[in-house]
């Protein structure tokens, strides 16, 4: 499992990093266009619907994102639509959570499917957006997510159980503790801080999220890190509930060790359309 976890992961950097890095954004935009298509198939199986079906599903998701492409919104400022589905994300995940595992089955399929495929158009248009800024403003976001989770995963290990002596969402992720998102969120207000002062000190032409946030407000920083953070979870419990309720451990086996599309990208889903509200509401 570790080999396989290790040649994954190497691959997918062997073809990620070249296209970040690559003097125009279309590579990158188009390479996250294959991987959220791939998790809108994963998400028509994760609904119940066939081979074909699904297929279908991760078409509709190519159209969507290859329309938006030809219309010109990767670099299109667009307050409103991200102001809609940086609430519909904030109220969605808070109602999904609520409503806990048994709750999922009881939506309409349509609703579940449509939701899905506009999530995974929405990520990707924000994430080619945030390319289009600069790669310094896209990788803040990137490593706050990545940060969230391995500095959760290391306090969850050291502490998890010992201070809050109950689990975040036993029905949902059991192996989820309190400790763990709080380590979480020590993680990335470590990293906002440190990536703003080098931010400073290098004299960044694209400046990261952070740096924006703290032009505004220094006392400002904290409390949209800690939300981001939340939002990161929440996006990685929205996933882990869906998944139980449908009885299966990973969204496929696209990513051998890794699982599906859907399990490596669902903290990101929330994250990246809130950090590009963010972006067009601070300037």
């Amino acid at each position: 499992m570790l080999k396989q976890r290790i040649i994954t992961a190497l691959v997918l950097l062997a073809i990620l990093l070249p296209a970040l890095f690559a003097d125009s954004p279309d590579a990158f935009c188009a390479v996250t266009l294959v991987m959220m298509a791939a998790g809108a198939w994963e998400w028509g199986r994760m609904n119940g619907y066939g081979p074909k079906s699904s297929l279908m599903i991760g078409m509709d998701c190519v159209v969507l994102c290859a329309l938006s492409w030809k219309l010109g919104w990767m670099s299109k400022s667009m307050p409103l639509l991200w102001s809609i589905v940086g609430g519909a994300w904030v109220l969605g995940a808070a109602f999904l959570l609520r409503r806990g595992v048994p709750g999922w089955a009881t939506l309409p399929k349509a609703v579940r499917v449509i939701g899905g495929v506009l999530a995974l158009w929405a990520a990707w248009l924000a994430v080619a957006q945030a390319r289009v800024v600069g790669i310094n403003f896209l990788l803040s976001i990137l490593m706050l997510v990545w940060m969230a989770d391995v500095a959760a995963y290391f306090a969850g290990r050291a502490f998890g159980m010992r201070i809050a002596k109950v689990k975040l969402a036993p029905s949902i992720s059991p192996g989820k503790s309190w400790e763990g998102v709080w380590g979480g969120m020590l993680g990335v207000l470590v990293l906002a801080l440190v990536w703003t002062y080098l931010d400073a000190h290098w004299q960044a032409g694209v400046p990261s999220l952070y740096t924006r946030v703290a032009m505004q407000s220094w006392l400002l920083l904290p409390l949209v890190v800690l939300f981001m953070g939340a939002m990161s979870v929440a996006g990685d419990l929205v996933e882990s509930l869906i998944k139980r309720s449908v009885g299966v451990k990973d969204s496929s086996g696209l990513l051998p060790g890794h699982g599906g599309v859907l399990d490596r990208v669902d903290a990101l889903l929330p994250t990246l359309p809130l950090a590009m509200m963010l972006k067009t509401l601070l300037g």
